[in-house]
């Protein structure tokens, strides 16, 4: 079989590694990435370039493609691949609002009566945001309604000092149209451990992946901006260490409601969907959706796939999906960045990685932001690479996973608490304190 992965990074390379050994890779990425070029035909351009994207598609006669990031969805490239007779794993321009569209996501919430919804409102002008936040009182969170890289995300109380500072991002958003449009989604702050839930989908029925954490803040501790995220972990069992079987099953059910509910609404939604979920005292909230693999979640889920990625693709476009087995395994990644990621990373600079060296600490490399040119893999300013290790505990995997870190050489940095666990300890003391009031 022949499969067209569209996407540069690291979740890109996940996808490319679980796939390559079954199937006749090819690729468009818009960097030269060194990890996805060795097991792939490939072509470096634009994934943006929907009507490129076709050509090279249906000259090599692909018999699928899967779309990894979430711009081109936004675009219709899935639209103009099935209409080439090209079947996609990702979902139609219109399904993909789920993601590119805020306002449609929490919109589709209140008119179907999907679980784990909550309070929001959405705002063209300036005058009615801001009374909405003084009518409402409590800290809220606000978003643009369109795509901004995972960054586009404040919140009173951490990067808003307070009501009146969220009216001013409010200003800003509207005024500049961040994310593409001049509008807001301002939502109530939701207390509690995020979490992710990733699950593919034919259609109708969806087979979910073990739960994941990710870690956005850039620094340690849980500080500093937003970033597309610094690393992540996953637990053995599919749960997390605060997370247990009845939440899990209650976030699944709250996907499950979605994929009706934008089956009705647009179109059948076929591909990935990426829950993020907020743990609250009450059961988990649906904090947003992605229309693709997480990154970095996608790296801590498919290495640990037993079954057949191109079998469960074939699922997703025939609507047959069946069942899914993952290695009963916990998972850390970490990434490094450039120094000074996310306001000021650094490109052009060499990096130098051993990969047998990581290869016998047990951990696996998966190139994200990187451009190889005569045979140097040089830094693009944004993140470099993640790497990823496996054990029967979090613990044991994140002490293989900071080990291996020292085989990467060049002007970066990690998070060094991801994973650890002092951090995991405080995630559960935070929800057991939360689950007691």
């Amino acid at each position: 079989m022949k499969i067209l992965v569209i996407g540069t990074g690291a979740r890109e390379h996940a996808i490319c590694q679980a796939l390559h050994e079954e199937a006749d890779i090819y690729s468009i990425m818009s960097n030269h990435n060194p990890g996805i070029a060795r097991i792939s035909e490939f072509k470096v351009g634009s994934e943006m370039d929907i009507q490129g994207v076709k050509k090279y598609a249906q000259d090599r006669k692909v018999d699928l493609a899967i779309i990894g990031p979430e711009a081109p969805l936004e675009q219709g490239i899935v639209d103009a691949l099935q209409g080439e007779g090209i079947p996609c794993v990702g979902p139609t321009q219109q399904a993909a609002r789920i993601e590119t569209d805020k306002a449609f996501m929490r919109e589709l919430f209140a008119n179907y009566k999907i679980s784990g919804s909550i309070a929001y409102g959405t705002f063209d002008t300036v005058e009615d945001a801001a009374q909405f936040i003084d009518d409402f009182g409590d800290d809220v969170v606000v978003k643009p309604v369109g795509l901004t890289g995972g960054k586009g995300v404040k919140i009173v109380g951490e990067h808003l000092e307070d009501a009146e500072d969220a009216k001013n991002y409010v200003k800003e958003i509207i005024d500049n149209k961040i994310g593409g449009h001049a509008s807001v989604v301002i939502e109530e702050r939701l207390i509690g451990e995020e979490f992710t839930v990733q699950a593919l989908v034919d259609g109708d029925h969806l087979i979910p992946m073990p739960a994941v954490q990710d870690h956005p803040h850039a620094y340690e501790g849980d500080q500093g901006p937003i970033t597309g995220g610094m690393g992540s972990y996953s637990d053995k069992n599919g749960l997390l260490p605060f997370l247990n079987s009845k939440d899990y099953d209650a976030a699944v059910k709250v996907m499950e409601e979605t994929i009706a509910a934008v089956k009705k609404e647009a179109s059948p939604y076929k591909g990935v969907l990426y829950g993020q979920f907020m743990l609250c005292r009450d059961g988990p909230k649906l904090v947003e959706y992605n229309a693709r693999f997480g990154d970095p979640e996608a790296m801590n889920v498919l290495p640990l796939l037993e079954t057949s990625m191109v079998e469960l693709c074939q699922g997703v476009v025939d609507g047959n999906l069946k069942k899914a087995q993952f290695k009963p395994q916990a998972t850390v990644c970490k990434y490094l960045v450039p120094n000074g990621y996310p306001e000021s990373g650094k490109s052009g600079q060499p990096i130098h990685v051993n990969e047998e060296k990581i290869k016998e600490e047990g951990g696996m490399v998966f190139y994200a932001a990187v451009n190889q040119k005569d045979g140097n893999i040089l830094t693009t300013g944004s993140r470099a690479l993640g790497l990823v290790t496996t054990a029967d505990s979090i613990a044991e995997a994140e002490e293989r996973c900071e080990r291996a870190t020292q085989y990467v050489q060049g002007d970066l940095y990690h998070r060094r608490d991801v994973g650890t666990e002092k951090l995991i300890a405080r995630r559960i003391q935070h929800m057991q304190e939360i689950r007691e009031q």
